[in-house]
């Protein structure tokens, strides 16, 4: 199976897990992956490039879909806004859909490179924050969703919401020196980020799907 993969750090707990959780070698001649930002990966499981992926919400529609997800209940410090003129980031078809359905204008910045900017003291409006305020709802960014292999995707999906994952320390050193900010940064930055949708994570996805 392919498996489309993003390397934005709200994603490294799954992407450890998947490591342990492939202990043969059998298994891991299985899965293979393909790395790229959100709308390539969006393209890539529309076009059966990539078999399974973490895809962003506005696409999910349109697959069999787990119930993971990447989620922030009020503010999530990677999806941001910089108000002003439309110019919107051509990686995420999510964020930037939130930010036309909030009616806010300005550059959309998400993953790392939003994350690095709001730790350096820039200033912008946390799309998710403004979703909160507006729903009182957390925010759906991106779902786990598949085009093939759908037991063994959905049973991965329910194995994952059971494992609390430990990064160890030098892979948290390793991934915050590669992304220029600290460890104590990075493991503070995904305790904003969980995982799995319940009730109100699927009423808010379901609101914002039909605005």
């Amino acid at each position: 199976m392919l498996f489309g993969s993003i390397s934005y750090l709200n994603l490294l707990p799954f992407q450890l897990f998947l490591k342990r959780y492939l202990k043969s070698s059998s298994a891991k001649m299985a899965f293979r992956y393909k790395r790229a930002v959100p709308s390539q990966i969006n393209r890539s499981l529309k076009r059966k490039e990539v078999n399974a992926a973490f895809i962003s919400s506005i696409e999910s529609r349109k697959f069999g879909c787990t119930d993971l997800g990447i989620i922030a209940d009020k503010k999530v410090y990677s999806v941001l806004l910089r108000e002003g003129e439309d110019q919107y980031d051509p990686a995420s078809a999510t964020s930037n859909r939130l930010a036309k359905v909030l009616g806010l204008k300005g550059r959309v910045l998400i993953g790392d490179a939003a994350l690095k900017y709001y730790l350096g003291g820039g200033e912008g409006i946390d799309l998710a924050e403004a979703w909160y305020e507006k729903t009182g709802l957390p925010f759906v960014f991106a779902r786990l969703c598949y085009n093939k292999n759908g037991v063994q995707v959905e049973n991965l999906a329910k194995q994952f919401a059971r494992t609390k994952v430990r990064i160890p320390q030098y892979i948290l050193k390793k991934e915050a020196k590669q992304r220029g900010i600290t460890p104590k940064q990075l493991t503070w930055y995904l305790e904003q980020i969980y995982y799995t949708m319940g009730y109100r994570e699927k009423r808010s996805l379901k609101k914002f799907l039909n605005t």
